[in-house]
């Protein structure tokens, strides 16, 4: 999730009882929900450094304590006193636990367990930015203000934010747990059918804005199907983008083997290629471009590889961006007909 998703989580955890445990548990709370992300510094040796780094170390249970430990740290440093060790570890504790927790809810992933497994772990239940959490959190962070407005009108007292907090993370949960509904619904519609004949590898049903929509991702022996799945009505695979395996080759292989696409094909859940030949230095070579079906497709949306092979499959230029990767691989290159 955004860090203003976990910022406010934080805070309502604050209000809704844990500021009661330790001295400044909302610093405390606010610091640790936000500590696994951390790990954004390694974006100082380039945008592949960090896509390797991220949700990795500082996302997984084995430094869930440490990360607690520093936060705790951190904030007896700033006020420059001395904290209720144990208490203040423990709320840090739930704040970075709660971090991990959100980041699982999404598509993207979480490697949990880290360095014993690198296998990655989704819900695939909420987008990376979801307005009506967002809305709800920042409504329960806003109201104590509001509500001391209007009591200083009356000549109340104000309350402290507790009930607006409990209701926030109530409903925070709650409509997981109906997305979770909505998403086993959506789910089940996509591996009800045949693909090509048979049935498929695997699937996804990957969040959008509203929970009763989903974008289905399905695998077949030859082909990706990207199409949109609505849980109150039947899905249609004619409708669905169609995204072909390419072949083994010699430009594909090559690559493969340089770094970015090899960490790329490990985090990708639904791999899809594009191809397509161009003149390097009055040569003909080939582009080959790799993106996630999670995310993108072909030069289009986020997370991209984009590899420059000349004739003889030496790869003349392989990188990682965040964005579409349209432009790669193309300032000393001649595009021909592109190619899926």
């Amino acid at each position: 999730m955004d860090n203003v998703t976990h910022s406010l989580t934080g805070l309502a955890l604050a209000r809704a009882g844990l500021d009661r445990f330790a001295p400044h548990a909302t610093l405390l709370l606010l610091l640790s929900a936000n500590a696994p992300d951390s790990d954004i510094l390694a974006l100082t040796r380039g945008q592949l450094a960090y896509f390797e780094a991220h949700r990795g170390y500082t996302h997984s249970f084995l430094l869930l304590p440490v990360m607690a430990a520093a936060c705790v740290l951190a904030v007896a440093a700033i006020y420059r006193r001395k904290l209720p060790w144990l208490r203040a570890w423990g709320v840090c504790c739930v704040g970075v636990a709660s971090h991990l927790l959100l980041d699982w809810t999404n598509s993207y992933g979480i490697r949990l367990f880290i360095p014993f497994s690198s296998q990655w772990f989704h819900l695939d239940l909420n987008p990376l930015y979801d307005g009506t959490i967002l809305t709800v959190l920042v409504l329960a962070a806003l109201w104590p203000l509001f509500s001391k407005l209007v009591n200083s009108e009356i000549g109340a007292r104000a309350g402290a934010g507790r009930g607006s907090a409990v209701f926030a993370l109530t409903f925070f949960v709650l409509f997981d747990a109906g997305r979770a509904m909505l998403h086993g619904r959506a789910l089940a519609q996509l591996q009800a059918r045949l693909y090509d004949g048979m049935p498929p590898i695997s699937a996804a049903a990957l969040p959008e804005f509203n929970p009763l929509r989903w974008r289905g991702v399905v695998e077949t022996t030859r082909t990706y199907l990207l199409m949109p799945v609505d849980v109150l009505s039947e899905i249609d695979p004619e409708n669905a983008a169609v995204f072909y395996k390419p072949p083994v080759t010699r430009f594909l292989e090559n690559a493969k083997a340089t770094e970015p696409f090899r960490y790329f094909l490990y985090f990708a859940r639904f791999p899809v290629w594009s191809e397509e030949p161009v003149i390097w230095k009055q040569s003909e070579g080939k582009r080959l471009e790799l993106t996630d079906l999670r995310f993108g497709a072909p030069h289009a949306g986020i997370f991209h590889c984009i590899a420059v092979e000349n004739g003889s499959g030496e790869v003349i230029e392989s990188r990682f961006t965040y964005g579409s990767g349209r432009e790669l691989g193309r300032s000393d290159a001649v595009a021909g007909p592109s190619q899926n």
